[in-house]
């Protein structure tokens, strides 16, 4: 019996109709990013574990799809090794490389790899998929797109602005009403200081992160299974239920870590970067959200996740300033700042507020019914003008029956159809047909363009 196909869990295949919706949405990220200037590079599926292991946190490496490999991948590993079964070392062994996490550890590795072919600061922008061995549910995939734009070699905090001005653009053009939440990772440290905690700073970040999803009990509970002292936890209450404008909140954090010297320089930082935002007339909210940690260990600075205002839906938009991720690679010193769009999760929020414009699935412009061989010959060459116009247009490949050539059209929903039979042939016209309307009308091949065009 033959084997029944299937995909991996956490995977999709994509149709015709689903590919325009995506690639609107990847036109639309991709002709904002040129806006802003920044520049288009690609990098390999997979990666060099060496590479990936260690930059995402413990959680993260976790999630580290491995590749086996190649050949006799067991050729290296003793009856000892599975005897003993000590996964870390039988990985190292059986796997050298992995599938990217993300895009910006492979464009930290890009940009210390071809130093010496780089403009700084370098502007570039990367749209690729990813693979996390996660558990799949409502809007997180296994396999999914990442849009990524990055500033390197720049410590400006102009970059933040800019980012921020970008995220407004690309969902201004898509539609969805959002909400940034900003924070900074330096206002963090000065936290985990000023409780008495500063060498516990990861793991404060990472439980805190999570307080929209599990709530302030939980937090609190996995505080303290993470060794981090009640008294610290309880100094730590207030930080996690500021309230108030932009500006109070950040005067209230003050007064608490106003002590801590980086934490000051955190507050600094926000403070610029809002008196930056006053002079643009941006359609996107934005919050300064101090429980917003981000958990991936390279954020050194500003960090951002945007939200959509009108879906159930976690961040949609996520990233930040690192200050050093190129160190771990040999190149000492080189800022960074970037944000990644989620292109997976901002399809569902399209497709649940019905936000997709009609002619984003549209691929065919014009059909033409094939009536026999005289027709075909009349009408390929009014089709190679169409499509030199820029009008996409197809013919029925036989002269199939008319009801089956029209419920192909109308499954594709292409908008106008051609007629052509023996008096349109004999006058040089076609009649052209709205499917939308129902009305037709004779007309010439030059007016028929400047119609559709």
């Amino acid at each position: 019996m033959a084997q029944k196909p299937s995909i991996p869990k956490g995977t999709r295949d994509f149709g015709p109709e689903q590919m325009s919706k995506r690639n609107y949405i990847f036109d639309t990220i991709r002709s904002v990013f040129k806006l802003y200037g920044f520049q288009p590079i690609e990098t390999p599926a997979m990666e060099n574990l060496s590479t990936l292991m260690g930059k995402y946190g413990e959680e993260g490496d976790k999630l580290l799809f491995k590749v086996l490999n190649s050949g006799d991948f067991t050729k290296k590993i003793t009856d000892a090794d599975f005897s003993e079964r000590k996964i870390p070392q039988l990985t190292n062994k059986l796997s050298e490389k992995g599938l990217r996490y993300d895009l910006t550890v492979p464009f930290a590795r890009y940009v210390v790899q071809h130093r010496n072919e780089i403009n700084f600061p370098f502007k570039r922008y990367q749209v690729q998929p990813v693979w996390r061995a996660d558990r799949p549910q409502r809007g997180r995939y296994r396999e999914f797109y990442q849009c990524d734009v990055d500033v390197v070699g720049s410590d400006s905090l102009m970059n933040e602005v800019e980012l921020i001005q970008i995220v407004d653009e690309v969902y201004r053009r898509l539609g969805i009403r959002t909400v940034i939440k900003l924070n900074n990772r330096k206002v963090l440290a000065g936290i985990a200081e000023t409780i008495g905690a500063a060498d516990r700073m990861i793991d404060i970040t990472v439980a805190i992160d999570k307080l929209d999803k599990i709530g302030l009990d939980n937090v609190n509970k996995e505080l303290v299974e993470k060794g981090i002292s009640e008294s610290a936890v309880e100094k730590l209450q207030p930080i996690l239920q500021l309230s108030g404008t932009n500006q109070e909140k950040l005067t209230q954090i003050e007064e608490v870590i106003g002590s801590s010297e980086v934490g000051m320089k955190g507050i600094e930082e926000l403070r610029e970067i809002f008196g930056y935002l006053t002079l643009f007339d941006l359609d996107v909210e934005i919050e300064l959200d101090l429980t917003l940690a981000r958990g991936l260990n390279y954020y050194t600075g500003a960090i951002f996740e945007v939200k959509a205002k009108d879906a159930v839906m976690g961040s949609i938009t996520g990233g930040g300033r690192y200050d050093d991720l190129t160190g771990i690679f040999g190149l000492k010193d080189v800022s960074g700042v970037g944000i990644s769009f989620g292109a997976d999760r901002i399809y569902d929020v399209l497709e649940s507020l019905d936000l997709f414009p009609k002619d984003s699935i549209t691929t065919t412009k014009v059909f033409f019914v094939n009536f026999g061989k005289e027709e075909e010959l009349y009408c390929l060459p009014i089709i190679s003008k169409l499509r030199k116009a820029g009008i996409s247009s197809e013919i029925f490949g036989n002269n199939a029956k008319m009801k089956k050539q029209m419920t192909y059209a109308n499954a594709k929903g292409i908008p106008y159809v051609v007629l052509v039979g023996e008096s349109e042939m004999k006058e040089g016209v076609v009649t052209l047909k709205n499917m939308e309307t129902g009305e037709q009308q004779q007309v010439s091949v030059d007016v028929m363009i400047e119609t559709l065009s």
